[in-house]
């Protein structure tokens, strides 16, 4: 079977999984998966999520094995450069949601997945600041006092590239006193007090449900990321893929990403 045939067969699968489910409410985008996905997918499926998406994929896996009696979703959730990394080195996986196009593209180029990524949604920046904001921060511009203990994802990860973007918006100079592999351990120093402030993404702010308090800043319009998400060539479970990718794509999914905070595409 060739690839293109393959492609065919996997999206007519998902289709129909889209479509025969027992939630009949109508399709809001026009677009492929954007009903409720179905029951009926066999096995298990594992998925590469970025860290940012820990806790509406968590709840997300939920609802696909609930949808699906007998699936198991399993998750490996971490900065979506290590991911990329991963998933090209031969790690057995059946979806990758990237933080970024710029690494999904390191997978796509490897002929990692099977047909083109789709966005799924879009997110932004926010500072994070212990609860109180004892520091005093406003703005982008305390990121570069020396005083203050700031936190930073490193370059390579998705909220680290974001962060440069929006502090060449600035023009401001920061000066983090450590660099972190993924938003989930940016946050962290946040919430143990470790730092003065961290820039993460508002959906990490709002899954801490008030532990730390959020700081919105203008430069964030200049970073928003893009998440593309796709079932990936080598997948173990092929029809477990692409039905996962559809329920994401569906109502169902998309309600739990907008609750989290994330934007529509």
């Amino acid at each position: 079977m060739t690839r293109t045939t393959r492609l065919v067969a996997l999206a007519a699968a998902a289709l129909s999984l889209v479509g025969c489910g027992s939630d009949s409410s109508p399709a809001s985008s026009g677009q492929p998966g954007t009903s409720a996905a179905a029951d009926g997918v066999p096995g298990d499926v594992v998925v590469f999520a970025a860290a940012s998406l820990t806790e509406s994929f968590t709840q997300i896996g939920k609802d696909f094995e609930a949808a699906n009696p007998g699936t198991k979703v399993t998750f490996n959730f971490a900065g979506s450069s290590a991911l990329a990394q991963q998933i090209n080195q031969g790690a057995p996986a059946d979806v990758f949601a990237s933080a970024s196009p710029t690494n999904m593209t390191q997978v796509t180029d490897a002929d990692g997945t099977e047909g083109e990524p789709v966005t799924f949604v879009r997110n932004r920046l926010e500072i994070a600041v212990p609860k109180g904001n004892p520091a005093g921060v406003t703005g982008l511009a305390d990121f570069g006092r020396a005083d203050l203990k700031i936190a930073l994802c490193a370059e390579q990860v998705p909220c680290g590239a974001a962060a440069t973007k929006a502090f060449e918006a600035a023009g401001v100079t920061a000066a983090p006193d450590t660099l972190e592999q993924d938003v989930k351990a940016a946050l962290t120093k946040v919430r143990l007090g470790e730092v003065d402030a961290a820039l993460v993404y508002r959906t990490d702010v709002l899954s801490t449900k008030g532990e730390v308090d959020g700081i919105e800043f203008p430069e964030a319009d200049k970073a928003i990321n893009d998440y593309p998400i796709a079932a990936l060539a080598k997948a173990p479970n092929t029809a477990a893929a692409a039905a996962f990718v559809a329920y994401v794509l569906s109502d169902r999914g998309r309600a739990v990403l907008s609750e989290a905070g994330f934007d529509n595409p």
